[in-house]
């Protein structure tokens, strides 16, 4: 176990990796496996897509990209495009007093300040029992634990070795982590703490791309585990494995797909009120710049089909894969969230210290566009929604990441706490933020 008071050397090594690695890699999309965590023989990626259809004519895509590379489709003898490429986050964590706090802005009445740093590529959040906040990696081999202790927190590596833990939720105890291909879990997880057991494969049979092959991963009101496989690469026709969600039981027994035509989705929470799963998808790149859009998407029943690679946006029938299709066919997405926004993570509030115009909104982390001139997105947005379940309108909540047309800090996910405040997970500057609401405790007074 290992407690980050400071920036460890394991981190200062594992960071030496990040830049080259996201520069090949798409802030939704990765083609090579991190040098900090080569995958063990049950994880090891696939030599290609499963299904992926050659690039497009016409397009500048090279013999030497990967499978599955978001460069594949790039226009080519385009000038604006040729200066588009995924955006490689610092090497290493920013120290707490490096981090971009004072440019954060949220709306009057709220505070931000830093929960915990140092944890490379912060990214899924999960909230335990006994108040310890779990947080999942993608380009490191780590899964995070930060604790509660002597009214100070500590940041602490739970389990190691791990092949994109991206997803982690927790349960009755038990902390579940969806890596590229297995889901695992450690059980009685906030009670050894300090000496946890290795985690338990429960589920080993998701596909290996590297392409949308980090999962997120939730547990729903029916106690049952939900992860999702994304398209293995940016857009193609993919086998029946993949472009999916599916669920099953918390030992992985009973999987089953529930709803397909899913490009990639990195956060779906349920509605407090009706159950019914939302989540967010990304949409295709090298298409334009301003569509297709993010989506935020909502299962009503199981067997529904949103669209990808056929229909996108719910209703833009794609150029490539869309002739004979009509989006009438797919079920569309509540609301848009905007082009190339990378909208991942995201839950509905329900807490008691933000005003009631949040009540049962959706609050969804924007990581940010790489595939777009002028960016957009970086920040958090709050959804609110119609009676119907659509989406009425979608509002800046926490903005200042996005600085000159460059980020200063990328939100991957967020998180209500049992007091009613959100944490923020930001994976450029591997950070935690809150956002509280009300004046701010003065030191000494209650």
């Amino acid at each position: 176990m290992t407690n980050y008071m400071l920036v460890p050397r394991s981190v200062l090594l594992s960071g030496a990796f990040l830049t080259a690695f996201t520069l090949s890699a798409a802030a939704q999309q990765s083609a090579d496996p991190p040098a900090a965590a080569q995958p063990p023989p049950s994880q090891a990626p696939a030599p290609a897509p499963a299904a992926g259809a050659p690039p497009p004519a016409g397009t500048a895509a090279s013999p030497a990209l990967p499978p599955g590379s978001p460069l594949i489709g790039r226009p080519a003898g385009n000038d604006a495009a040729a200066k588009l490429a995924p955006i490689a986050p610092p090497p290493i964590p920013a120290a707490p007093d490096k981090l971009p706090t004072a440019k954060l802005k949220v709306p009057a009445g709220f505070n931000i300040e830093v929960y915990a740093a140092g944890m490379a590529n912060a990214r899924s959040l999960a909230l335990g029992d006994k108040g310890t906040v779990f947080v999942g990696s993608r380009l490191v081999d780590k899964v995070y634990a930060i604790v509660n202790k002597d009214g100070k927190r500590e940041v602490k590596v739970l389990a190691s070795g791990l092949y994109r833990p991206n997803g982690v939720a927790f349960k009755d105890g038990t902390l579940y982590i969806a890596e590229l291909s297995r889901i695992s879990k450690i059980e009685k997880v906030e009670d050894n703490l300090d000496n946890p057991p290795k985690p338990t494969v429960i589920f080993d049979k998701l596909p290996k791309d590297e392409a949308h092959g980090w999962k997120f991963i939730a547990i729903g009101p029916d106690n049952k585990l939900y992860a999702p496989v994304g398209q293995p690469g940016n857009n193609v026709l993919n086998d029946d494995e993949h472009g999916l969600i599916r669920r099953m039981n918390f030992d992985g027994s009973d999987a089953e797909v529930i709803v397909r035509g899913v490009r990639h989705t990195v956060g779906f929470d349920w509605h407090p009120e009706t159950k019914q799963l939302y989540f967010t998808d990304n949409g295709r790149d090298w298409m334009s710049e301003d569509v297709p859009e993010d989506e935020l998407n909502r299962i009503t029943k199981v067997g529904e089909h949103f669209g990808a690679p056929f229909c996108l946006q719910g209703n833009i029938v794609d150029p490539e894969f869309g002739w004979g299709k009509s989006c009438s066919e797919y079920t569309a997405p509540v609301g848009l969230l905007g082009p190339h926004s990378a909208a991942l993570g995201m839950r509905f509030y329900t807490g008691n210290m933000f005003p009631k115009a949040y009540k049962n909104a959706a609050i969804i982390a924007r990581h940010g566009s790489w595939n777009r001139s002028n960016k957009v997105g970086g920040d958090v947005v709050i959804a609110k929604l119609n009676k119907d379940g659509t989406m009425k309108s979608m509002e800046p909540f926490l903005t200042g990441f996005l600085e000159d047309n460059k980020y200063i800090g990328r939100p991957v996910d967020v998180l209500q706490m049992k007091d009613g405040s959100l944490l923020v997970s930001d994976d450029y500057n591997g950070a935690v933020y809150r956002i509280t609401y009300g004046k701010p405790k003065t030191a000494g007074k209650s």
